[in-house]
């Protein structure tokens, strides 16, 4: 039997998760400088840099992440050479090339052999299971644009501490966006 705020339950709500970091379950996320991540569904900033980052990052593992980030990806398709686990409340939503879940601990249960588990997003997912990820992997675009989503700010938290930064490319130059936009790639570890 389960009680209302027990995380096992197939509904439970999003705050009810374990406060345990898993040895096996990341963050990576693009954040402006006030750490907003979105406007309206989708980035706010263009980083090719960012998305390569990404990609290495993600390739051959498995991405965690709320129905409209699966929706928010080009075609609304997953992402090839990942296991793309999808949490929804949605009972009938099932499309093809996704492992849908329809709470997070349901999520939890399914990747937990899984080597690497990128949280993906949304804000939401990213709160959630925040406390649960030994490490954040943060590309910090140096600007501010328009947010209505935001990512937790990790300086601010002494959960977590900077274990490397990486300011510049591989022949020295400082990293900046085809707009210009300086940016950095940051990763946390608990502290």
């Amino acid at each position: 039997m389960t009680t209302q705020n027990d995380p096992t339950e197939k509904n439970a709500p999003l705050e009810t998760l374990a406060d345990r970091p898993l040895p096996n379950l990341f963050a990576i996320v693009a954040v402006c400088d006030d750490w907003g991540i979105g406007l309206d569904g989708d980035m706010v900033v263009s980083n090719r840099a960012d998305m390569r980052h990404y990609v290495r990052h993600t390739k051959g593992h498995t991405i965690l992440m709320g129905r409209r980030t699966l929706e928010s990806f080009p075609g609304g398709r997953p992402l090839k050479d990942r296991r793309n686990v999808v949490v929804t409340r949605d009972e009938s939503w099932a499309p093809d090339g996704v492992d849908v879940a329809h709470s997070l601990a349901e999520a939890l249960d399914m990747v937990a052999e899984d080597d690497e588990v990128w949280v993906v997003g949304g804000g939401q997912v990213y709160r959630a299971l925040l406390p649960m990820c030994s490490r954040a992997v943060v590309t910090k675009n140096h600007c501010v644009r328009a947010c209505d989503t935001f990512f937790p700010n990790l300086d601010a938290d002494p959960a977590w501490r900077v274990e490397s930064r990486v300011t510049t490319d591989d022949e020295g130059n400082p990293l900046v966006t085809d707009e210009q936009i300086p940016f950095e790639f940051v990763t946390y570890v608990r502290a």
